[in-house]
């Protein structure tokens, strides 16, 4: 390792034993940042590491629909409000009417949100649906007449962002997943406890106010430590959706204790147990 690499992550990718030199914890990524240790959930070494282990993305890798129309099913479905399981199972049931009819008016829409969803062995229903079917026939209606080969991502998640219902974040996601692209992010409320723990953004950060500054800081992140957008916002989002508040706290906090070592602090079922010493914290799946 070089004289400033103090860290060494080893991993299997492709097939392959791999190795990955990492700077001193200590060391700053970006001014204030700290790496911290890749074996301590959450800092910015454990992200890069994790990251890296996931190996390169390609322009398919995040794909949900087969062309631009069912990305924006998918993506404006999957939004704000709607558990990630649910948005899915909505956005197939359209997007197999929108493929059978070759488009779908408001009424059409909102009659298949609001039939009730099967999401594993459990029957739920579609909040919203009302809302939705209007910003989605709105979208799909706009997408007519919209330049589909915009050659720059951020033009078309600038473009996208005119069309009903789309914001930042839906308008990102939807170039992500469309371009396999790393020229933008998609910033929600996990990614924003993320960043926020490992000293990236500001506390207190607001989305709606705050997006395009805070999209820069985390590209400005990926760039310093070479770790792939695309793969890290898709990194954050999953962790972070499974981690409890008072596991979040356990995490953050060397001085916290797990009150009870019995219970399951991951939501969605999975369970874990928690070591800490000295400061060290270490997430086992069981």
């Amino acid at each position: 390792m070089g004289r400033d690499m103090a860290q060494q992550v080893i991993g299997e990718i492709d097939g392959r034993i791999q190795l990955l030199d990492l700077p001193d914890a200590e060391m700053l990524v970006l001014p204030g940042v700290r790496w911290g240790a890749f074996d301590h959930a959450l800092t910015p070494a454990f992200w890069v590491s994790q990251a890296w282990m996931m190996g390169t993305p390609d322009k398919t890798s995040f794909k949900l629909g087969k062309d631009l129309n069912e990305e924006v099913i998918y993506c404006l479905l999957g939004g704000h409000g709607a558990p990630a399981e649910v948005g899915l199972a909505a956005a197939r049931r359209v997007c197999a009417a929108f493929s059978n009819n070759g488009e779908l008016t408001q009424d059409h829409i909102e009659a298949l949100l609001t039939e009730p969803l099967i999401v594993g062995s459990r029957q739920v229903r579609y909040r919203f649906a009302a809302q939705r079917a209007r910003y989605l026939g709105g979208a799909l209606s706009g997408l007519t007449t919209l330049d589909k080969d915009e050659p720059s991502d951020a033009h078309l998640r600038n473009a996208l962002q005119k069309l009903p219902g789309i914001g930042p974040k839906t308008a990102s996601w939807i170039v992500r997943n469309y371009r396999g692209s790393n020229e933008v992010a998609i910033l929600d409320v996990h990614i924003v406890r993320a960043c926020t723990t490992m000293g990236l953004f500001p506390q207190f950060s607001n989305l709606a106010r705050d997006y395009f500054d805070l999209e820069r800081r985390f590209l400005d992140f990926c760039s310093s430590t070479g770790a792939y957008p695309s793969v890290l916002d898709a990194l954050m989002w999953a962790t972070m959706r499974t981690i409890s508040r008072p596991l979040m706290q356990l995490l953050v906090d060397p001085q916290a204790t797990l009150e009870q070592p019995g219970k399951s602090w991951l939501t969605g079922g999975q369970r874990c147990r928690v070591r800490t010493a000295q400061g060290m914290k270490r997430l086992v799946r069981v």
